[in-house]
């Protein structure tokens, strides 16, 4: 089990490989973003992204699932106040390869509920050219291993 207190502030990991298919594209952007270039191919081949690209909500979706199996399921999770930027930088693609890369960027426990710390991350999605496709600043409450509150 991962705690507060075993995030270091620098550290970087990476984890996931997640092939990303044209049907969950296209179902997933027919229920939530049924915008041409992410619904039909043939439509998508005289967009300016020249194919089918993967609605951003998707990736950060992708994102999510290979953060919760590669890293919260085995913490002390316990929630996020929030997601302070996300950025889509290039097109994700059906047959793409998707891998996180996470660096712990800072911490601090909570004054007003001690038993628990912050966490504030940075999230690069990387296609399988190891480019960028997404960029995410988030934060993280975790347990600390002592949960009355007492410094661990």
């Amino acid at each position: 089990m991962r705690y507060w207190e075993d995030f270091e502030v620098g550290e970087t990991e990476r984890y996931g490989a997640y092939a990303v298919t044209e049907a969950e594209i296209i179902e997933f952007a027919k229920a939530y973003d049924p915008l041409p270039f992410h619904t039909d191919p043939q439509a998508a081949k005289d967009s300016p992204y020249g194919a089918l690209t993967a609605p951003g909500l998707l990736t950060c979706s992708i994102f999510m699932r290979l953060l919760v199996d590669h890293v919260l399921l085995d913490a002390a999770s316990m929630g996020s106040p929030g997601v302070d930027q996300v950025r889509w930088l290039k097109p994700v693609y059906a047959g793409d390869t998707l891998s996180v890369r996470q660096q712990t960027l800072s911490t601090r426990v909570l004054e007003s509920r001690p038993e628990m710390g912050l966490v504030k991350n940075r999230f690069e999605v990387l296609n399988q050219h190891d480019e960028v496709v997404c960029d995410i600043a988030s934060n993280g409450l975790f347990a600390r291993r002592d949960a009355t509150g007492a410094p661990a």
